[in-house]
């Protein structure tokens, strides 16, 4: 098998390095074990020690190590001051030099701010010996201040002066190659460079004196010819998943291994990883992902969503349906009645508001209330994550923690775990400040934010995820590069942070020419590896062209670059028909028929078996912005309540008292049904004209007909043969002469109502209420409330024709079905267009 191991560098430039420091040692007569090289990264120092013995087989080797590594042998310790480079420890921090600073009130919004801050110059000021310190804060203060004197930059004035004033005040674990004794004992320092120099090492190696070399180990400058590099287009990003791994598995199958994957775009990684996993290949992830898209993270941060003062129920009922303690089917009971009842506001959802006979979906409300009662008061942060670590094992969520290698991570993180020893932290200044849930979920969603989940490793790895800069100095049989597009792969990235070119240049941070190079000298250095397959894609998931990187197009102008063929092996697929189907339901009988279930019988018979003798249905979304659907149960309840006021006090039918009584009807409607009023406010804006229109219409129809309101909102229900007629009536009115008046209140267009009563046999609403009601004297009408102020009374004068002809229509359909008449889909018309069975009937997938 043609495979490379991991650690084997040679040819490569770190392998004649290790050349150099065998010469070095015998011409300077250094025992080896006294003997440390610095090399830029930790992965590098396995692939070192592996050279190394190949080298040098026999006899003592010297030590490999990285800054950090090396320095923990002092066994540091941060204090209170300290940086501590852990997110949630440094934001806690960070507000505390805020506040110190005056800056309290805006401490949420600078804080992540001032961290990220701290960070980018912690290495500078690492560099500096600690007794040299406080003057190179003072310098530095003066440089970042330097044309931020504006009021407009005040905040980044504060924000650059507490980062480095913070910076300065830390101590570090490499403190003790600078000012320590851990070099004492070293009598050759080898410091090798990477892409980029880094300032401590240089510091360190200053202090050594003649004891130390640097080299670089970036020699992509040098004459060395690219490898085979073959470019594959794809169409989008699900394309270029597919064609990345698939070009990982051809490596694979062609005994290349290890093959390198290289991590530019991070979610199109996930999903290449995810690709390989399921077809076996043993993988090492050296970048990881972001401890926040693990499940454990999800389960948590739905947990404390869940617990807020204003959670909606859908963040409650998802919290639930991933707890163990709460049972299956009661949360499916409950979701059931939330849905029906459309309570967005957990708050509004209560045994007597969703009706019913209570059962265990009753005490799930009180249940999950009682949890989320926990996390009412504001506490210190060790008394948050105290009560987060009980609630989690109440609702039986920690043993899942416990036993998921991110949830274990997850524990250590926040600092989850009950033993004192493991959260020291827990008793400094800034951790005692009480706070709110709000902002104590805002920290543990910063400090999931800024983790890094590594997944353990199987075996010996066919595969390794990494950045294509940390290839420097390590052999691989093939590389795959997805994300070379000109968006993922910028050959001159932005430098981070906020500070400004001159700030950047006065404090030594990578300005973007650093970073330019440090790139290009990453990117030549990948492009030597023996066989390298990129991948652009042609546009982005929304449909937006991309073009390549300029540092592909620099290989394809200098002919470097094959164009490859689709690596994924093609499948002979057979043609299946599908055939629109005619389902036999005589099995299905139904107890009880609504109108708008034998509408749907009429419109299409597939869609009455699914939606109405299956039960099939979708489930409705709780939090959905509102619709035209909402305005037109608001206003049927506005009604409702309006002409049962009106009727409870007749001596207001005056145009005032109806104006008044209206008025107060659509305030009750809106505080009933719960409606956000910022959703709603277009719909509010346009109630005065179609108030004022409603009103209007009813008394011109009261005047010209001597029409009295009877009830609204009545259900009736009759008994038809096999099945019994149920429905809800929305206004019946009394004529002077007894009769009554069927109403039917409409919100759309009114030529789509006037289309309903065209075409008497057509028409099933008012037909099927005047069967409920077995009158042969009653006249029926549809109300068309318009937005624009026009209401308009639209009669159905052959009401009774209409009636007679649906009542036989139903039995005749009822007796087919029960003798086996198969109901298909029809597919015509715009009944498909919004119809919930479409997905079952496969429509889309019909034989021409």
């Amino acid at each position: 098998m043609d495979v490379i191991a991991a650690g084997d560098t040679s040819p490569g430039p770190l392998a004649a390095l290790l050349l150099r420091l065998h010469e070095l040692i015998g011409a300077r007569g250094v025992h080896p074990a006294r003997a440390v090289v610095l090399v830029p990264y930790a992965q590098l120092m396995a692939s070192a020690r592996t050279a190394w013995a190949a080298l040098v087989p026999d006899g003592f080797a010297p030590r490999f190590e990285t800054t950090l590594n090396l320095a923990a042998r002092s066994g540091f310790h941060g204090g209170v001051e300290d940086l501590a480079f852990e997110r949630g420890l440094d934001l806690l921090a960070a507000r505390h030099w805020l506040e110190r600073a005056g800056l309290a009130r805006l401490a949420a919004v600078l804080a992540p701010r001032v961290v990220d801050a701290a960070w980018q110059v912690a290495a500078q000021a690492a560099a500096v010996h600690p007794e040299a310190r406080a003057a190179w804060a003072e310098r530095a203060q003066a440089v970042a201040s330097s044309g931020l004197d504006h009021p407009v930059l005040a905040m980044e004035a504060a924000v650059a002066r507490i980062a480095i004033a913070w910076a300065a005040a830390s101590s570090y674990a490499t403190d003790a190659l600078l000012a320590g004794p851990l070099l004492h004992d070293v009598d050759l320092l080898v410091v090798i460079e990477g892409l980029q120099p880094d300032p401590v090492t240089r510091a360190v190696a200053a202090r050594a004196g003649p004891r130390a070399v640097t080299w670089s180990l970036d020699d992509s400058e040098s004459e060395v010819a690219p490898g085979e590099i073959v470019l594959h287009h794809a169409a989008d990003p699900a394309d270029e998943a597919e064609i990345a791994a698939a070009c990982v598995l051809r490596h694979l199958e062609a005994r290349r291994a290890p093959v390198a994957l290289a991590a530019i775009d991070r979610v199109l990684t996930r999903r290449v990883r995810a690709m390989l996993v399921a077809r076996g290949v043993v993988l090492r992830d050296e970048t990881g992902w972001k401890l926040s898209t693990t499940r454990a993270a999800a389960r948590v941060m739905a947990l404390l969503s869940a617990c807020a003062w204003d959670a909606g129920s859908d963040a409650v009922i998802d919290w639930l349906k991933n707890t163990p303690a709460a049972a299956p089917a009661t949360v499916q009971a409950l979701e059931r009645r939330v849905r029906r009842a459309g309570l967005r506001s957990w708050s509004a959802v209560t045994p007597a508001r969703l009706g019913g006979e209570p059962g265990g979906w009753s005490a799930l409300i009180e249940q999950a209330n009682g949890w989320r009662e926990r996390m009412r008061q504001p506490r210190p942060l060790a008394g948050w994550l105290d009560t987060l670590r009980d609630l989690l094992q109440t609702v039986q969520l920690w043993d899942l923690l416990e036993a998921d290698s991110a949830g274990a991570q997850l524990v250590s993180e926040l600092g989850l775990s009950e033993d004192p020893a493991l959260r020291p932290w827990a008793q400094w200044p800034q951790a005692q400040r009480r706070m709110g849930l709000a902002e104590f979920t805002g920290w543990v969603n910063e400090t999931l934010e800024a983790g890094s989940f590594l997944p353990d490793r199987g075996g010996q790895e066919e595969v390794v995820v990494l950045p294509f800069s940390q290839l420097l100095g390590r052999r691989f049989a093939a590389l795959v590069v997805p994300g070379c597009d000109e968006v993922r792969l910028d050959a001159a990235p932005e430098p981070p942070g906020d500070w400004t070119t001159a700030q950047r240049e006065a404090l030594g941070l990578p300005q973007r020419e650093q970073l330019a190079r440090a790139v290009r000298g990453g990117w030549r250095h990948a492009m030597r590896m023996p066989r390298v397959d990129l991948l652009v894609r042609r546009c982005d998931d929304s449909g937006e062209p991309l073009l390549p990187s300029p540092l592909v197009q620099e290989l394809a102008l200098a002919g470097f670059l094959q164009e490859g063929d689709d690596p994924r092996a093609a499948r002979a697929l057979v043609a299946a028909a599908v055939t629109a189907p005619a389902p036999d339901a005589a099995g299905l009988p139904l107890a009880q028929l609504s109108a708008s279930a034998y509408e749907d019988l009429r419109r299409c018979p597939y869609r009455f078996h699914a939606l109405r003798q299956l039960g099939l249905h979708e489930a409705d979304e709780i939090d959905a912005d509102l619709d035209k659907r909402d305005f037109g149960n608001w206003l049927h309840e506005v009604l409702l309540r309006f002409h049962l006021a009106l009727q409870a006090h007749p001596g207001e039918a005056d145009p005032a008292g109806r104006l008044r009584l209206i008025d107060e009807a659509a305030d009750q409607a809106s505080r009933s049904l719960l409606l956000p009023e910022g959703e709603f406010l277009p719909f509010a804006a346009a109630w005065p004209q179609v108030r004022d229109g409603y009103l209007q219409a009813l008394a011109t129809f009261e005047a010209d007909h001597g029409a009295r309101f009877d009830s609204a909102e009545s259900e009736h229900e009759i008994q038809l043969g096999p099945v019994r007629l149920v429905g809800r009536i929305d206004r019946i009115d009394r004529l002077p002469d007894g009769r009554r008046m069927v109403m039917d209140y409409k919100t759309e267009s009114d030529t789509v109502t006037a289309a309903r009563v065209k075409n008497p046999s057509e028409d099933t609403q008012l037909a099927f209420y005047a069967a409920l009601l077995e009158d042969d004297t009653l006249r029926a009408a549809y109300v068309n409330v318009g937005e624009r102020g026009i209401t308009r009374v639209i009669e159905q004068e052959q009401v009774h024709e209409a009636r007679d002809a649906l009542v036989e229509g139903i039995l005749h359909d009822l007796s087919r079905i029960a003798g086996g008449a198969p109901l298909p889909a029809l597919g015509e018309g715009q009944v498909c267009e919004w119809c919930a069975a479409r997905g079952l009937c496969r429509k889309d997938f019909w034989v021409a």
